[in-house]
Formats: C-alpha cells, structure tokens, sequence
C-alpha cells in the first residue's frame, strides 16, 4: 500500500518509515508544519528529514512554509498547556493538508510520525486523523514495540538533527 507520511522531524522520521516499509508499504514523505518556530529551526528540521529520505531510498515532498497560516488558527490559544487545545488545532491543520495531499498523488492513505512523540497522545492524533481522512487515515501509534527508542537510536547513529522542542514558539520554553 502506498502511504503518504506526514512528517514532523528526521527524528521521527527514522523509526516510522523502518516500520512502515518493514511491514511492505511504500512510503511518500511529506513536510508540512507550519507550526515550526522560527524560520531557522524549520530549515534544520526540513534538512534532516531530507537526510533521513535519501538514507533510506523515500521521496520527500514539502508544502510551502507560511507560518502566519498556522498563527490565524490558533490565535487566542497561545496560554493554552503543552497538549491542550492549540495542540489539537495544530495537529489538525497538518493532518488536513496531508489528507488533501494524499488524495492528488495517487495514495492509498496517509498516517504521521506525530505518534511517536511520548510526548503527543496517539489517541488525540488518530481521532483527528480519523475525522479528516476516514478510512483513509491510518491509525497508528508508533511509540509501541519500543518505536520511539528505535527511532532515537537511528538519529543517533545517523547523526541527524534532534531539536529541543516540539516546534512551536509557545513550546520553546
């Protein structure tokens, strides 16, 4: 089946695509995260998950980087905690562009290394997910059978860029 990845990071990257590709999908990389905080962090980010496709033989595609976009729709969330609303939001605006990616690239579906992170709630992803794309998202939680460890172990071994923070300006702190 062919997937259309969201992709967050070259980080998550690793460990999602080995699964993806291990269980006999072929995989589409997409950048899309205007969240990402400031503009020089986006472009590290871009970068490794750049490295990670051409490491591991994956096209990677990215939609342009507007970040005004991303600061309209969660105007007024700002205060919210670390995995509050505004996550949701973003989590939201990403999955919606890679559904609409998906439907003009001939895909079968489309999933996000977002659910990696033990720091995101897949549960939260996969419904939001779900709602955008129906059966067309792929629910997954890729921390399990030790997802993200593997995934930290390949950055490492890689040398690929590993930030401090999910991307947000909120989220710098």
């Amino acid at each position: 089946m062919k997937v259309v990845l969201h992709i967050c990071c070259g980080v998550c990257a690793g460990g999602v695509v080995e699964r993806l590709t291990a269980d006999g999908h072929e995989v589409a990389g997409l950048f899309y995260n205007p969240n990402i905080h400031p503009a020089e962090e986006y472009r590290r980010r871009l970068e490794a998950a750049g490295t990670v496709a051409e490491r591991m033989g994956f096209t990677l595609n990215e939609i342009p980087y507007i970040p005004e976009r991303w600061f309209m729709e969660t105007r007024s969330f700002e205060h919210e905690p670390e995995g509050g609303k505004r996550c949701e939001i973003c989590y939201r605006i990403r999955l919606r562009e890679t559904y609409q990616y998906m439907l003009g690239c001939d895909a079968d579906v489309f999933t996000t290394t977002l659910t990696i992170s033990p720091h995101k709630l897949a549960k939260t992803i996969n419904r939001i997910g779900s709602e955008v794309g129906g059966d067309r998202f792929m629910a997954m939680d890729f921390k399990k059978r030790d997802g993200f460890k593997r995934t930290v172990q390949l950055a490492r071994e890689s040398e690929i860029y590993r930030q401090e923070y999910c991307g947000c300006l909120y989220s710098q702190s």
